[in-house]
């Protein structure tokens, strides 16, 4: 067993980029804690990711704009505890986070299992 740790200690104290840490990871899955500090996607950017998301923002705000061409952009909010399933291929991109203070996020990356 390793020494148990608190997620949201040892932050970095400035942050230019955004952080990404990879806590856990397997063949199918990827375990992330993010933090952000102000940091958005730049002006055009899109993620479009091969594998599914789940982020849950554990402290800070964040908003998330998702690319949807029927109906134009759909914005999510997101608050404290607040948390989202992002399909494989959804292309969506970070609006804003909070500027003056950490915004700390726990993603989780994901495939499906193989199709019998």
């Amino acid at each position: 067993m390793e020494n148990p740790g608190h997620f949201c200690s040892d932050l970095p104290a400035a942050l230019p980029d955004e952080v990404m840490q990879t806590l856990l990871a397997g063949s199918a899955f990827r375990l992330e804690r993010i933090v952000s500090h102000g940091q958005h996607s730049p002006p055009g950017f899109w993620y479009d990711q091969d594998e599914h998301e789940w982020v849950m923002l554990l402290q800070g705000e964040a908003t998330l704009r998702f690319e949807d061409f029927a109906e134009g952009d759909r914005l999510l909010r997101l608050t404290p505890g607040m948390h989202v399933t992002i399909p494989a291929h959804c292309r969506h991109r970070v609006e804003w986070t909070t500027p003056d203070a950490d915004s700390v996020w726990l993603a989780l990356f994901y495939r499906d299992g193989e199709q019998r």
